[in-house]
C-alpha cells in the first residue's frame, strides 16, 4: 500500500475529527448520521462496485442489525456492547443464509431475488408489530444507552461522544475496505466483475468469492444498522423499506463505485443536496434528481471514479 493512499485516507479521518470543533450542533448531528450510513454504503460498494453484483435487498441486512440491537437492549435486557455484538453476528448469519440462495441467480434475476427477500423482511417487520412496533418504531430509552466498558462510563446520549464513536467506526470500515480491495480477494472480485467466465477458467472458485463479498457486505450493513439504533435510539420499519436498499446504491454511484472513499463522499453529498434543496422548495427530491442527472452526465463513473480515470489513476 503506497504512502499517498494512507495519507489520503488518514487526512479524511483527521478532517472529520477536526470538524467537530468548528461545526454547530446541527452539523455534528448530521455528520454523525452521515458517517454511520457511509459505513453501510462502504459495505454495499464491496458487493456492487468491486464484485459487480447489484443488490436491491440490503435494507434487510441493515434492518437486521437495527432491530437485533434495539430488541436486545429493550426486550432482552442486554447491555449495549452485547446487543451490538449480537446484531453483527445475526447480520452475518442472515447474509450467509440469503447469499447461499440468492447467488444461485445472476444478473437481473439476482437483483429481483434480493428485492423479494428484502420485501419479505419488511413485511415481517410489519407483521410482528407487537415486537417491532411497526411504523411507530422502537424508541430506546436513554438509560439503556449508558454502559461501562474497561472501567469507562459511556453515555451515547452525548452528541460529541456519538460523533467520535461514529468516526472511529468509519475509520475501521475504511481500513477494512481498503485492505480487502487491495488484497488478492479484491483483485479476484474485480476480475469476476469484468469477466466471470474467464475468472472461473483461471481456476478461481467464483461462487466462494461472490459469497464472501455478499457476507462481508451484509456484515457491514448489519454493523451500520446496529450503530444507527444505538446512536440515534430508534428502530422503525421505514429503515427496512426498499428506499433503504436504493439509498446505498445511489450513494455509491454518486461518489464513485469501486473507489474506497466514493461511498463516503456520495453519502455526504446526497445529504447536503437534500438539506440544501429543502430550504428552497418543497419539491426537494426533484431538485436533487436534476443535480444527480447533471452529475451523471459530467461524471459518468461517479465523482471519484471520474477523477481517478482522468487525473489520479492511483486512487484505490
Amino acid at each position: 500500500m503506497t504512502a499517498r493512499i494512507v495519507i489520503l485516507h488518514g487526512a479524511v479521518v483527521a478532517a472529520l475529527f477536526l470538524l467537530q470543533f468548528a461545526a454547530s450542533d446541527y452539523v455534528v448531528l448530521t455528520a454523525t448520521r452521515i458517517m454511520v450510513l457511509a459505513i453501510y454504503a462502504i459495505g454495499y460498494n464491496i458487493l456492487f462496485g468491486y464484485a459487480g453484483l447489484l443488490s436491491l435487498g440490503h435494507a434487510m441486512f441493515f434492518a437486521t442489525g437495527l432491530y437485533a440491537a434495539a430488541l436486545g437492549v429493550t426486550r432482552f435486557g442486554l447491555g449495549v456492547p452485547e446487543a451490538f455484538l449480537l446484531a453483527v453476528l445475526i447480520g452475518v448469519a442472515v447474509s450467509l443464509a440469503i447469499g447461499l440462495i440468492a447467488l444461485r441467480a445472476s444478473g437481473v434475476a439476482f437483483m429481483i431475488v434480493t428485492l423479494m427477500f428484502s420485501q419479505a423482511a419488511f413485511l415481517t417487520v410489519l407483521y410482528f408489530g407487537d415486537y417491532t412496533r411497526g411504523d411507530e418504531g422502537i424508541v430506546i430509552p436513554d438509560t439503556a444507552r449508558m454502559f461501562s466498558v474497561l472501567g469507562l462510563d459511556v453515555d451515547l446520549t452525548d452528541p460529541l461522544l456519538r460523533y467520535n464513536l461514529a468516526l472511529a467506526f468509519l475509520a475501521l470500515a475504511l481500513a477494512v475496505s481498503l485492505a480487502v480491495v487491495r488484497s488478492k480477494v479484491g483483485h479476484v472480485l474485480v476480475a469476476i466483475r469484468e469477466n466471470e467466465g474467464r475468472t472461473a477458467m483461471l481456476g478461481y472458485d467464483v461462487a466462494r468469492y461472490k459469497l464472501a463479498a455478499f457476507v462481508l457486505s451484509g456484515a457491514f450493513a448489519g454493523f451500520a444498522g446496529a450503530a444507527y439504533a444505538m446512536m440515534f435510539a430508534y428502530a422503525g420499519s421505514s429503515l427496512a423499506s426498499i428506499q433503504y436498499s436504493i439509498h446505498p446504491l445511489l450513494w455509491t454511484l454518486l461518489g464513485g463505485a469501486a473507489t474506497v472513499l466514493g461511498p463516503v463522499l456520495g453519502t455526504a453529498l446526497m445529504f447536503m443536496l437534500v438539506d440544501f434543496a429543502s430550504g428552497f422548495t418543497t419539491a426537494s427530491l426533484l431538485a436533487v434528481g436534476v443535480v444527480l442527472i447533471l452529475l451523471v452526465l459530467f461524471f459518468p463513473k461517479g465523482i471519484l471514479g471520474s477523477i481517478r480515470q482522468r487525473y489520479l489513476p492511483w486512487l484505490p
